[in-house]
């Protein structure tokens, strides 16, 4: 059978052959502020992503998939860990801790694959492996100690001497979009990209691997190639969606361009959609060229492939940018599993979350799923809702618990007491508090108080939701030698 080109590959029907080892290779592509929404395969018309919509119409997509701690630290805790905030500890945007009971990469190096993390991580200490053989690191300039330089900044100090990773000059949390200005094979996107390529090109070991692939985009900057900026810019993009409710949040809360919350003009929400838009799709052509490189080497169908994201990007919908948030935009994001055991072309309504990835790729390599772990297989998902929540984050004001079965949502306002309830199956875009007129609030109040209870009394007293003004990042069982070191 010939190699399939990108293009070839999302358009041509899938034909999963038998197994040539006993175990399948494990490929995890994660993107970083992917919003769950802007992907053609949910139904964006805007969304350019041939290649996701091709895994997904190979596979299964998670239509009501969340991450529970929407930033992107807590996030990679679920992920690394296989638990909820509550019991990785991490309830907000804090440091992920150095060692946990179960992490991922350990839990599958077990196994007998030989694991390799290429791109953003986002851990620290920054070089600490937890359990990866190798990882090849783009952490978007942060350095958490004086001697770090991520692999792709002295990579790009070799490639490009005299010249500035960062020469778009728009911040790693501005609202602005613009096009990348330098040469294209010097973007982090492709860089990342070409590394995984290159290690499956490469790959002749007799142990099946394990490849983690984490893109440092659509994460702000909005930064595409030009070519991206100019297929989008010459497309009708959509506009925010903004509710009665969010009006508190028209005024900008800075005059930076790292704003929170605000209303921009027009043409400057434009201009961030294009880069975004034109980021995701950068992000699912990089993607292409990886899933060409295991159909080159005739493994694609021995790979069990899953896809998501660590959080989404609410893009100024309901006058809010960046993450952290409750709403659909922020929490929800894509999650596809793709290869042997996946059924082709289904889609799951059951919830699912972060923390389900350690239990469905440690299941795929053969393992037992440790007692400690709290996600479940993706392939045998049984979930009636998921809880989500948010330390405070920018503001006091938000501050946040919610509960939600991709059709209903509760949020509650930890600094208030203040409820939201929307109804999502006819209200996708939270266009409709409906908290004070629906006869559903008080069940799901009721849910959110039960999920709650264990933390003790001032989460919930007397069966009652208490406020909490205060800041709380790390629970009790956030592991104590790293805690001690945080700020």
């Amino acid at each position: 059978m010939p190699s399939l080109t990108r293009r070839e590959f999302c358009a041509a029907p899938a034909v999963l052959k038998g197994l040539s080892k006993s175990k399948p290779n494990l490929l995890l592509l994660m993107s970083d502020q992917h919003r769950g929404d802007c992907f053609g395969a949910d139904g964006n018309r805007h969304a350019h992503t041939p290649v996701l919509d091709r895994l997904a119409r190979d596979g299964v997509r998670f239509r009501h998939a969340y991450s529970s701690t929407p930033t992107c630290t807590p996030a990679r805790a679920g992920l690394l860990t296989g638990c909820s905030p509550w019991t990785h500890g991490m309830l907000g945007y804090g440091r992920v801790a150095a060692q946990y009971p179960v992490e991922l990469p350990a839990a599958i190096r077990a196994q007998g694959y030989q694991t390799l993390g290429v791109g953003k991580m986002h851990w620290a200490h920054q070089r600490n492996l937890h359990g990866f053989h190798r990882t090849i690191l783009d952490e978007s300039g942060r350095a958490e100690s004086p001697d770090f330089r991520s692999d792709y900044r002295a990579w790009f100090a070799s490639e490009a001497p005299g010249l500035n990773p960062d020469a778009t000059g728009i911040g790693f949390n501005d609202y602005k979009g613009g096009a990348y200005q330098l040469p294209e094979r010097l973007h982090p996107t492709r860089w990342t990209a070409d590394v995984a390529s290159r290690f499956i090109d490469s790959y002749s070991a007799a142990e099946p691997f394990f490849l983690k692939v984490s893109f440092a985009r659509p994460h702000s900057p909005y930064d595409p190639p030009q070519r991206w900026w100019d297929f989008f810019s010459k497309r009708e993009m959509p506009r925010p969606f903004v509710a009665p409710w969010a009006s508190k949040y028209e005024p900008r809360n800075s005059t930076r361009d790292d704003i929170w919350h605000g209303r921009v003009s027009e043409a400057e929400t434009r201009a961030a959609r294009i880069g975004y838009y034109g980021a995701v799709s950068f992000v699912d052509e990089q993607i292409g060229r990886i899933v060409e490189s295991l159909e080159n080497k005739r493994i694609l169908d021995e790979t069990f492939i899953v896809y998501i994201s660590d959080h989404g990007d609410m893009t100024g919908d309901h006058n809010l940018w960046r993450k952290s948030y409750a709403y659909e935009p922020s929490a929800r994001i894509p999650m596809i599993v793709r290869g042997p055991g996946a059924s082709r072309g289904r889609v799951e309504d059951a919830p699912a979350e972060i923390r389900d990835v350690l239990p469905t790729l440690l299941a795929a390599a053969g393992g037992s799923i440790p007692a400690q772990v709290e996600g479940q297989n993706l392939l045998a998902l049984q979930r009636e809702w998921i809880d989500l929540e948010h330390d405070v984050c920018y503001s006091p004001a938000n501050h946040w618990t919610a509960v939600t079965d991709g059709r209903r949502k509760y949020i509650y306002h930890a600094q208030t007491g203040e409820e939201q309830f929307f109804d999502l199956s006819q209200d996708p875009n939270e266009l409709n508090d409906i908290a004070l007129s629906s006869p559903e609030t008080a069940a799901w109040r009721a849910r959110m108080a039960a999920h709650l209870e264990p933390r003790g009394e001032a989460w919930v007293k007397g069966g009652r939701l208490m406020p909490r003004p205060k800041s709380n990042l790390y629970s009790p069982n956030y592991p104590r030698p790293q805690a001690a070191s945080v700020k």
